[in-house]
């Protein structure tokens, strides 16, 4: 039942133009809000929308519905995220760098979270990075993930077309599909690895004897780029 109901929503979203796209966006930023997995969503994009524009809406709507729980989080109710993260050497860590290279430090995070994804947006509302930096480094960090959900939204909506035997390309068009599936794969956690590597030297904490808040283990800190 939940998978039709979902499959009728992105058809239908697929086909109500600039309506389906901002109830699409209005969505994503509702389930973030509500630390609600968005991931069903990006891949929900590959369906509807197909990959070159999915990428591009579902892009678009996942940095608005974070920039939105981030600014939830820095006013609204800051007392009560406050209460989650207080005592997280992570967090701490990151607020004490984020300051000096705040775009940088979004972009590697979000390549190679922390925390998940929701919980995330809350966390660095109560950090000093500034919301232009937090909603632009969102944008790119996400970017690698969502093309990979959006590509496999859009493998799903290309083998549906094959069972009803309305796929163009044939069986070069299918290998072609499935080659660019397993380049995404492999580009999306080579980009992760090295972004969590980054993100270990990022986060030496200054003041431990250059001892890394995530791993708890002496390291030198790389001066800044």
């Amino acid at each position: 039942m939940l998978e039709t109901g979902l499959a009728a929503l992105f058809e239908w979203l697929g086909s109500a133009g600039a309506t389906g796209v901002l109830v699409y966006a209005a969505v994503f930023a509702v389930a973030a809000i509500c630390l609600v997995p968005g991931s069903i969503l990006t891949v929900g994009a590959g369906v509807a929308y197909g990959l070159v524009w999915g990428t591009i809406i579902a892009s678009a709507a996942s940095a608005a519905a974070a920039t939105a729980a981030f600014l939830v989080a820095r006013t609204v109710a800051r007392r009560r995220v406050s209460r989650w993260v207080t005592g997280d050497p992570r967090l701490s860590a990151l607020d004490a760098a984020v300051g000096e290279h705040g775009l940088k430090l979004v972009i590697l995070i979000r390549l190679s979270p922390l925390v998940p994804f929701n919980i995330l947006n809350y966390a660095l509302g109560l950090t000093r990075v500034r919301v232009r930096d937090y909603a632009l480094g969102s944008f790119l960090g996400m970017l690698p993930v969502t093309i990979l959900y959006v590509y496999l939204g859009s493998l799903a909506g290309h083998l549906a077309s094959v069972a009803r035997g309305t796929a163009p390309g044939g069986s070069l068009g299918h290998a072609i599909w499935a080659v660019g599936l397993a380049a995404t794969v492999v580009a999306t956690l080579y980009v992760t690895r090295m972004a969590r590597r980054a993100l270990d030297d990022a986060l030496a904490v200054p003041g431990s004897c250059g001892r890394s808040a995530r791993t708890g283990k002496s390291r030198r800190i790389a001066p800044s780029s």
